[in-house]
Order: structure tokens, then C-alpha cells, then sequence
């Protein structure tokens, strides 16, 4: 236990907090979106997982998607769509595809930035794998530690 007055900050450290943003086709298995986390974080060359799942509002009642989510133990959030389009500019890729039904030049990178905005930044452009694009966001986050 560290020493100090009680309700002081004992120090200040920095935790991350990473996303992986997915986009997907209607009807996509759990494994598949499995499959492609695990792609994006070979490609990014991370050991550790992603700490939350994020989606665009179309796709968050996708059941595969929300199996994966239960299966990593992780919350799958949605950003709203204010928070996507200003991630937008961001974007390291673009799908004309993407763009035409959404909006959003890559769900994946606009979901993974805008769950972690304003301070985030892309690992790498998204992965595409069966039919389910992922792209990893991670933001540091200053952590204080306070006596227990």
C-alpha cells in the first residue's frame, strides 16, 4: 500500500484504451468477427486485446457481432453519428461501398476513433477478413492512483 494523505493523487501513469471498431455484412458469424480482431491485432503487431468493441448503429443489433462481444467479455458500443462522420476525416482507407450506404469513408475506422475521440488514434488501416472489417483505435488515458 502506498503511503500519502488520504484523497491526494499518489502518482500519475498512462493505461490505453484500445477499440476495435467493426463494420460487417448482415448475417456474419461470431467467428468470423472473432477472426478479424485477431487479424487487426496481428497486422498491428498487438499482443493484447482490444478493451471494447464499437459499431455503427446499423449493425448493433448484428448477432454475431454482439456473440463476439459476450465471447471477448467486452461492451460493444455505438458511437452516434455526429461522433462517426467527425471521425470521417481521420480515416486511413476508403470504401466507395461503404461511403454510399453510410456515409463514412470505413465503418471500422469510424467506429474504432469515434468510441475513443477526441484524443484517438488508428493502429493501422482496417483488416479485411469474410465479409468483416476491423480497425484498431487505442487513445492513453493519464491514470492517478489514490491510497486505497
Amino acid at each position: 500500500m502506498a503511503g500519502g494523505d488520504a484523497g491526494h493523487a499518489m502518482g500519475v501513469g498512462q493505461a490505453r484504451m484500445m477499440v476495435a471498431g467493426i463494420g460487417c455484412r448482415r448475417g456474419v458469424s461470431a467467428e468470423a468477427v472473432l477472426s478479424a480482431i485477431a487479424a487487426a491485432l496481428q497486422s498491428a503487431r498487438r499482443g493484447a486485446g482490444p478493451t471494447l468493441l464499437a459499431t455503427i448503429p446499423r449493425r448493433a443489433e448484428e448477432s454475431g457481432l454482439r456473440e463476439a462481444a459476450h465471447t471477448l467479455g467486452l461492451a460493444l458500443v455505438v458511437p452516434e453519428e455526429a461522433a462517426l462522420l467527425a471521425a470521417a476525416p481521420h480515416c486511413l482507407t476508403r470504401s466507395e461501398h461503404a461511403l454510399a450506404l453510410t456515409g463514412l469513408p470505413s465503418v471500422a475506422e469510424c467506429a474504432a476513433l469515434a468510441a475513443v475521440a477526441p484524443h484517438a488514434r488508428l493502429l493501422g488501416a482496417r483488416v479485411i477478413l469474410g465479409g468483416v472489417t476491423c480497425a484498431l483505435a487505442e487513445q492513453e488515458m493519464a491514470v492517478r492512483e489514490t491510497p486505497a
